[in-house]
């Protein structure tokens, strides 16, 4: 059985998990080892790829790129577990830039720039001070750099490949949402990913060791979108591992035998399937074609205080932001009027949070009162230490959010085509380069 399509934007949004891994300004210098530990043989060729070095250096760059993201220390035990892996996956990225430069796909320095953009404006970052943090925790920039390039270029090279056979017919739409008709009420399970492969039986058991301790990682807290990003060979990993809502038959029948005993929320163990090991996480699970919720959009205006409250002496400002909130309170007929007073009122908060699923709203009380409000009637003001804030809920809406839509069914074949594609170029670079491992 061939191994479960893509359901992520890999083809349209190549960075989309770069930009959203957690903030760089959160990670301290302390957490990764100094430079001085591996600085001897920084210089060691590690293997070659059709005549192009990669050295200890491109390893441990990659790891301390991986301890950045994930938020750990990269002992030198840990580093020497990390060395196989990390080796094959600069491999494979050597592999496929070679194949996007062979095949002259552009990809600029301003591509490059526009994409450490977006990451310091996602993380909430002045520009420039990406470049600064990483060098400040031993990070060259290139490490990041060379890595964006790569997944855009290899995006790049998958959209020409495939080129106008890409787009599904109207005929293939229309039978993907009839065959998602017929297997409403079947179980459904929202799933993420890590695959790593074993191309050579001999070293099944040095990676079967790396994902024991990926997966250790996992259940010491560290994220799995990035140790994805960071380390799974399937296309998915652009995309955090995100496999999307899948179902018995898109799935390796190792993998679902685990997954239909988890529990949401679980990390698999290490599941052997064709062509490597696959790590799994199951976010949810549903029936198909039955995922009714409310949906409702909300404007909120928050009225910040100088100063952390003290309910039994409030300062002047306080009260006075306490009356503001009263009255918008009372006066308020419509969304426009908690926008307006949210824009004067200097708040840090999103005025439109967007569109919320109230089943899954945290914490309870706020889903409660949210809940109970009726559209265009404002909240009683609610006090924090830090301010008082309004609330009004705009719309409210009942709707099946596992109904396939034509888009949506024409976006999920053209994601299965853009996998399968993926996995085969790089099966055939591999099978044709001349790859050189050296210890």
């Amino acid at each position: 059985m061939p191994r479960s399509p893509l359901r992520a934007r890999s083809l349209l949004l190549p960075l989309a998990l770069l930009l959203a891994a957690p903030a760089f300004g959160q990670r301290a210098a302390a957490q990764l080892p100094p430079q001085s530990q591996a600085a001897a043989q920084a210089n060691r060729i590690v293997a070659v790829v059709n005549g192009e070095v990669v050295s200890r250096a491109d390893v441990i760059g990659r790891a301390r790129l991986f301890a950045l993201n994930a938020g750990i220390a990269v002992a030198p035990e840990t580093l020497d577990r990390l060395t196989p892996q990390v080796t094959r996956l600069l491999v494979d990225e050597r592999l496929r830039m070679q194949e996007v430069q062979r095949r002259r796909i552009p990809v600029t320095d301003a591509d490059i720039a526009d994409a450490i953009g977006e990451l310091e404006k996602r993380n909430n970052l002045p520009p420039g001070n990406l470049r600064a943090q990483l060098t400040q925790i031993g990070v060259a920039p290139r490490v990041l750099y060379d890595q964006i390039r790569t997944q855009i270029g290899w995006a790049r090279l998958l959209r020409q490949q495939l080129g106008p056979t890409a787009e599904p017919s109207e005929a293939e739409v229309q039978e993907a949402i009839r065959s998602a008709q017929a297997r409403v009420g079947e179980p459904e399970y929202l799933v993420s990913e890590i695959f790593i492969p074993v191309d050579d039986p001999a070293a099944e058991a040095e990676a079967r060791r790396f994902v024991e301790d990926v997966i250790g990682q996992l259940r010491r807290g560290t994220p799995f979108p990035i140790a994805a990003t960071q380390f799974s060979q399937a296309q998915t990993a652009l995309q955090g591992g995100d496999m999307g809502w899948v179902r018995k038959e898109e799935l390796d029948p190792e993998v679902f035998t685990v997954i239909e005993r988890m529990p949401p929320g679980a990390v698999s163990n290490p599941i052997r399937v064709p062509g490597g090991f696959q790590i799994v996480a199951l976010r949810q699970k549903r029936e198909s074609g039955r995922d009714l919720a409310t949906l409702i959009t909300m404007r909120q205006a928050f009225f910040p205080f100088a100063g952390t409250l003290d309910p039994n002496a409030p300062t002047q400002q306080q009260r006075d932001q306490v009356e503001k909130a009263q009255r918008l309170a009372a006066g308020a007929r419509g969304c426009e009027a908690v926008e307006a007073a949210a824009r004067g009122a200097g708040g840090d908060r999103p005025v439109d949070p967007g569109t919320i699923r109230l089943e899954t709203l945290n914490p309870p009380p706020l889903k409660n009162l949210l809940a109970g409000l009726a559209p265009g009637k404002a909240s009683q003001p609610i006090l924090t230490p830090d301010g008082v804030l309004v609330m009004m809920v705009c719309s409210r809406e009942q709707r099946n959010l596992a109904e396939l839509t034509p888009d949506q069914a024409k976006q999920q074949l053209l994601r299965d085509r853009v996998e399968n594609l993926s996995r085969q170029l790089q099966r055939d670079l591999r099978r044709r380069a001349q790859i050189e491992m050296r210890s």
